[in-house]
Order: structure tokens, then C-alpha cells, then sequence
């Protein structure tokens, strides 16, 4: 089973030297999955054709065939980015047998690069929580505890890579949903700047925040794959039309003369000791490496939480009203009139966390309420889009942890949704201001839990934070 724990530029320098088969390694991975994965619960669904896809990629190397840049690798997709032929769930009900007739501009992207696509991942209900908690077909299991959560709402997707039964996999982030199960899992995970990478094909929660980035197990792959999904796509009008570098060329650059910003907003009392340690001992190595460091002040960081669940869920009851039984999805079966059909799906097959956001956009984006809510919490997401403009003008990347938290017990929030929702408090505002932000894991705690630190840097200069989390992973190695 070693082979599994391999990295995406292994496993591709395995098949160059032809010392194993992309057969082989999707078979022994479709074994793991259904030995290992009855306990972590990382899939809802796994494609039982990758071995014939596999199959005919061992022909093309038998032949001296140049392979693509991912052919052959098995990749573990979110349950929300859909998926021609293969059941595209969001985790609810509602959406319980939906097979889409067409693929996400993602799948297309990693389909002609060669990938495979190995299964579709569990997450929280439509991408409402930071647990996977809220999904209706069960919760995910922290690979390092199965005890604790993975971290949501990408849960499934970080804990397929972590424990070996992906080599990478595709997630989406609105709040930290990338980034905060990358940090609990301990895996690299990657939210890209707003329109960097096209949302087509992503069944939206919140629009103007959702995010499809790239989870993997090491900082060179998540550079590999971001650059493959990324770029303008006519599909998508949010989609920027803007060169997408090499990024793992520009990984051998020399990192130097970089100035980071430390926002001291961040750490403040409740953060977890060991992640405040940990990030201050990546700190003291980076010192060595000439690297100005210095403090910073990101002064509306406090209102993130309440700005991102105003926003969010304003444009959550916005999408979720597609959802009606009549086009597509579940539909219940007992209602004498129209009015009843509705209600009776919607109460039958939304979970309670989708209800509970759904109620709370529709009531701050009501007569009346618009004003106090809405309107309001544009205007203080302008001023933390500001605060962190203004940082940008005297450093060139951002460092904080990714949570406040070690992964915490399964059940511990359920009740407490506010509680739940401050697990996002480092990322939210990222995603408000658009700017792009990545999970490194630098370790684990005393209890062998892992420890996430977050790079942040300007608007579409990802390559600045993979040429940073690459040194750090490098030093990491080495000490």
C-alpha cells in the first residue's frame, strides 16, 4: 500500500519508468477505498469505471505514448461540481438521485489532462457547515481521530487525500471550506483568488464567494493542479480573463526580499496555544531565510463572521430556490396543490442547517430588513477588503493560523450553530475580499492532531503563496 502514499510527480515517474501500471494502482486504490473507508466515510460515491479508463492508459504506455500532465492519477472530486454521468448529491437529499448530463468546466480541465475520476466526496449538506457533519448521508471521520471531525464543508474531499485513498482532490470554499478541512486533515489546500477559476458546474451556495480549489499532499501537486484548472472560461462571467503562470516553474524561483505581514488581530485571546506555538516557531525558520517580518493591522477582522453570514446566506436563499421538485431532484410524493408540493419537498428534503440559512438570508434580504442587514454588511465587507489592501501596500504575503482550534469532537458544535460557525473566523474574510489563501500543515499537536498555518497574498499572485509554502515545506523536511 505504499504506493498510495505517494505524491502526484512519483506516481507519474513510477509510470515513466513503467515500474507500475495506472490499472494497478486504481485497483489497489478501489480496494483501499472499500477496505478504509467504511470508517472515515470520505465517499458517497465511487466510479467503478476508472479501471478500464486505467487500462487504456496502460496501453498507451506499453506503447511509448507521451502521457498528460495527469494521466493516470486518480482524483476524488466534492459532491457539489458536477459530473456528467455521475451522481452529483451536494450531500442532500433533495439532490439524492441527480445525474448531471454535463461536466463542470473543472472535470473538463482535468479530463484533458488525463485525470481520473475516482469518486465523489461527502461534505456538509450544500456546503452549509465546518464539520461535514450536516450531510444526509452521515458524517466524515478525521482520518487522525475518527473521534473528531474533519473540518467541512469539504470535509470528505481533505480526509480522501489525507488518509490515502486520493491522490488529490477537488473542493469548494465560501468561507474556509477548502482551507479549514486542509488545516484539520493536515493536507495542502488551496482557495484561489475570485475568478481565477471558473464556477461552472459547481452547484452555488454563495456566488460572489464560492471558490473550486485544489487539495493535495504536497504544495508542487497543488501548484500542478491549479494550474490546470485555472483560466478564463466563456461560461463563466465571473471567470477573469488573465494569464495563468506555470506555477511549478515559477516554484524554483528564489524566494527573497519577501516582506510578511503578521496581522496581530489574529492571534488573540482563545486561539489555541499550540497553534499560536507552532506558527511562531515557522516564523523563527524563516527568519534564517532573510525574510522581513513584521507586524500588521487588519482592523475590521472582528466583523468578519457576522459580515459573511448576512452575505452568505442572503445569496444562499437566492440559489437554494431552484430546488422546488418541479425541474429536477427529489420530489414528495403526497401534496394536493402546488403551494403544498413545494413546501413538502423543500421541509422533506433540505436537512435542518440548509433550512436554518435559508430562513436567515430570506429575513435579511425581506422588506425592511434589507437595509439594517444586507446593505450593511456590503459596506463593512468593503472595509475589510480595504483593511487588507491597505496591509498589501507594505507586504507582499499574509500569515495566520487557518483556525483557532485543533479538530474538535464529532457532536460537540451540532447544537450550537454559532459555535460552529466561529470555526471559520481566520478564512471568512478571505473569501469576502477575494483574495487567494492556502492551508499548509506544519505539524501536530502533543495529541497527534494536525496544525494548519494560512498564506494569503495579493490578488492572483497564488504563485507568491506556493513559492512560500514550498520553502516552508522544505524546511519542515529538513529539521
Amino acid at each position: 500500500m505504499e504506493i498510495l502514499k505517494l505524491g502526484i510527480f512519483q506516481l507519474k515517474e513510477l509510470y515513466k519508468k513503467k515500474e507500475v501500471k495506472p490499472s494497478e494502482v486504481v485497483s489497489l486504490l478501489l480496494e483501499e477505498i472499500y477496505n478504509k473507508d467504511k470508517e472515515i466515510h470520505s465517499y458517497l460515491y465511487i466510479n467503478e469505471k476508472a479501471v478500464d479508463q486505467a487500462k487504456k492508459i496502460d496501453e498507451k504506455i506499453e506503447k511509448g505514448e507521451d502521457l498528460k500532465e495527469l494521466e493516470g492519477i486518480p482524483i476524488s472530486i466534492k459532491d457539489n461540481i458536477c459530473t456528467k454521468g455521475i451522481p452529483t448529491t451536494c450531500a442532500s437529499k433533495i439532490l439524492e438521485n441527480f445525474i448531471p448530463p454535463y461536466d463542470a468546466t473543472v472535470i473538463e480541465r482535468l479530463k484533458n489532462a488525463g485525470a481520473i475520476i475516482i469518486g465523489k466526496t461527502n461534505m456538509d449538506e450544500f456546503a452549509f457547515g465546518s464539520s461535514t457533519e450536516n450531510s444526509a448521508f452521515g458524517p466524515t471521520k478525521n482520518p487522525y481521530d475518527l473521534n473528531r471531525v474533519p473540518g467541512g464543508s469539504s470535509g470528505g474531499s481533505a480526509a480522501s487525500v489525507a488518509c490515502n485513498l486520493a491522490f488529490a482532490s477537488l473542493g469548494s470554499d465560501t468561507g474556509g471550506s477548502i482551507r479549514q478541512p486542509s488545516a484539520f486533515c493536515g493536507v495542502v489546500g488551496m482557495k484561489p483568488t475570485y475568478g481565477r477559476v471558473s464556477r461552472y458546474g459547481l452547484i452555488a451556495f454563495a456566488s460572489s464567494l464560492d471558490q473550486i480549489g485544489p487539495i493535495t499532499k504536497n504544495v508542487k501537486d497543488n501548484a500542478l493542479l491549479l494550474k490546470i484548472i485555472s483560466g478564463k472560461d466563456k461560461m463563466d462571467s465571473t471567470s477573469v480573463d488573465i494569464q495563468v503562470p506555470d506555477y511549478e516553474s515559477l516554484l524554483n524561483e528564489e524566494f527573497k526580499n519577501f516582506k510578511i505581514g503578521i496581522p496581530k488581530e489574529y492571534f488573540i485571546e482563545g486561539i489555541d496555544k499550540e497553534i499560536k506555538d507552532k506558527i511562531f516557531d515557522i516564523l523563527s525558520l524563516l527568519e534564517e531565510e532573510k525574510v522581513i517580518i513584521e507586524e500588521i493591522s487588519l482592523p475590521h477582522t472582528s466583523y468578519g463572521i457576522a459580515t459573511y453570514y448576512i452575505i452568505a446566506t442572503a445569496e444562499a436563499s437566492s440559489n437554494l430556490a431552484r430546488f422546488d421538485g418541479v425541474k429536477y431532484g427529489y420530489r414528495s410524493k403526497n401534496y394536493e396543490n402546488l403551494m403544498e408540493m413545494y413546501m413538502k419537498t423543500r421541509g422533506e428534503g433540505f436537512g435542518d442547517e440548509v433550512k436554518r440559512r435559508i430562513i436567515l438570508g430570506t429575513y435579511v434580504l425581506s422588506s425592511g430588513y434589507y437595509q439594517a442587514y444586507y446593505l450593511k454588511g456590503q459596506k463593512v465587507r468593503t472595509l475589510i477588503k480595504n483593511d487588507f489592501e491597505n496591509a498589501f501596500k507594505k507586504v507582499d504575503i499574509i500569515i495566520t493560523p487557518t483556525t483557532p482550534e485543533l479538530p474538535f469532537k464529532i457532536g460537540e458544535k451540532k447544537d450550537e450553530p454559532l459555535k460552529m460557525y466561529l470555526s471559520d473566523i481566520f478564512t471568512v474574510n478571505v473569501n469576502l475580499s477575494g483574495l487567494p489563501g492556502l492551508n499548509l500543515p506544519i505539524g501536530f499537536s502533543s495529541s497527534n492532531l494536525p496544525i494548519g498555518l494560512q498564506i494569503i497574498s495579493w490578488y492572483f499572485k497564488e504563485e507568491n503563496i506556493l513559492k512560500l509554502a514550498l520553502l516552508i515545506e522544505n524546511k519542515l523536511k529538513r529539521s
